[in-house]
C-alpha cells in the first residue's frame, strides 16, 4: 500500500471520528424518544414544504450539468442531464467528496452517452465551479444582510464582517468580468479549459444562488416548527455550516452541518428538525439516487454502448445546427 493510500485512509477515519464526535455533542443530551417526540411536533404541512423545496433544490442542480454540457460542447437532452446529475448529486451528498464521488457517477453515464474524457471533467468542473459561485454569491448577501448572527458564528467584528462580504461579492464580480472578456484557454496537462461565456456564467451565479436559498428554506421549515426563525438566520447558517462541511469533507457533512447550525441558532435548532432535515435532503434522495443508479446499470448494460454514442452525437449536431 503506496503512502498516498494510506494518507487518504488516514484522512478518512480521522473525518469519521470527527462526525462522531460532533455527533455525540449535539444529541448527547437526548434520549431517542425525545428524538422520536421532537420529530413527531413537525407538522405535516412543513414536512411537505420542506421536501417540495428539497425537490426545487435538486432541479436547480440538474440545471448546472445541462449548462456544463453546453460549457462541454456536448449538449444532451435535458432528461439525460437530470438524470445522470440527480443520481450522482444524491449519491455524492451523502458520501462526501461530491466532485469525486458524483464525478464518477457522471462518468457511467457521460462515458456511456459519447463524451470522452476531457468533456466529462469539463462537466464536472463547471459544476463544481457553480456551486463554488452559489456558496460565494449567498455568503455576500448573508453576510452584507445579517452581519451580526453571522459575525458571531465566526468571531468577527461588524466591520470585518461587512469587509468579508464586500470580498464574496468582489469574487463574484470578478468572476463576470472574466467570463466576458478572458479568451485564452488554461491547458492542464493533455486538457484545454476556458472560461464559459457570459450568458453560461450568469446562469451559473442565478442558478447556483437559487439552489442553497431552496435548501436553506427547506431547512428554514423545519426549524420554524419549534420557533419563531426568519428565512435570513437559517440561510446564514446553513451557509455558514455549508462551508464548515466544504472545508472538513466530512461525509454528508454528518455531525458538521448539525454542530454548525447549532452553535448559531442554539436553542432554536431543535434535535428533531435537525434530524428531518438530514432525512429529507440527504437520506431519501440517496435512496432514490442508489436505485437509479442500478436500474440505469442494468439497462445501459443491455443497450449496445455504439447506440447511446450514436444518439450522443446526434444530440450535439442538432444543437450545433439550431445556434449556427
Amino acid at each position: 500500500m503506496t503512502a498516498r493510500r494510506i494518507l487518504i485512509k488516514l484522512i478518512f477515519l480521522g473525518t469519521l471520528i470527527l462526525a462522531g464526535y460532533l455527533l455525540t455533542k449535539v444529541f448527547h443530551q437526548y434520549s431517542m424518544a425525545d428524538i422520536i417526540a421532537s420529530i413527531g411536533e413537525i407538522p405535516a404541512e412543513r414536512l411537505l414544504k420542506s421536501g417540495a423545496f428539497a425537490a426545487a433544490s435538486y432541479l436547480c442542480l440538474t440545471g448546472f450539468d445541462w449548462l456544463g454540457l453546453r460549457y462541454a460542447g456536448k449538449p444532451l437532452a435535458y432528461h439525460r442531464a437530470a438524470i445522470a446529475s440527480f443520481t450522482a448529486l444524491s449519491i455524492g451528498h451523502s458520501l462526501g467528496m461530491a466532485a469525486l464521488s458524483s464525478g464518477a457517477v457522471r462518468y457511467r453515464f457521460y462515458r456511456r452517452w459519447g463524451l470522452n474524457s476531457e468533456e466529462i471533467a469539463k462537466v464536472v468542473l463547471l459544476c463544481g465551479v457553480t456551486v463554488g459561485l452559489g456558496l460565494i454569491a449567498l455568503s455576500a448577501i448573508t453576510l452584507l444582510a445579517n452581519p451580526v448572527d453571522a459575525g458571531k458564528a465566526l468571531g468577527l467584528d461588524l466591520k470585518s464582517t461587512l469587509l468579508l462580504g464586500l470580498g464574496c461579492a468582489a469574487v463574484a464580480i470578478v468572476y463576470l468580468i472574466l467570463s466576458a472578456t478572458a479568451k485564452k484557454p488554461l491547458t492542464i496537462w493533455r486538457w484545454h479549459f476556458h472560461m464559459p461565456g457570459l450568458s453560461i456564467a450568469i446562469a451559473q451565479m442565478f442558478l447556483g444562488t437559487l439552489n442553497f436559498v431552496f435548501v436553506s428554506a427547506c431547512l428554514h421549515q423545519l426549524i420554524s416548527a419549534h420557533t419563531q426563525v426568519s428565512l435570513l438566520s437559517a440561510t446564514t447558517a446553513f451557509v455558514l455550516a455549508n462551508i464548515a462541511v466544504i472545508l472538513t469533507h466530512v461525509p454528508g457533512g454528518l455531525g458538521i452541518l448539525e454542530a454548525t447550525v447549532s452553535h448559531i441558532l442554539p436553542g432554536d435548532a431543535s434535535v428533531g428538525a435537525l434530524v428531518a432535515f438530514r432525512a429529507i435532503y440527504f437520506l431519501l434522495p440517496l435512496v432514490f439516487g442508489v436505485i437509479g443508479l442500478t436500474v440505469a446499470e442494468l439497462s445501459l448494460r443491455r443497450r449496445p454502448p455504439s447506440e447511446d454514442r450514436g444518439e450522443g452525437r446526434s444530440e450535439a449536431r442538432k444543437h450545433r445546427a439550431q445556434t449556427a
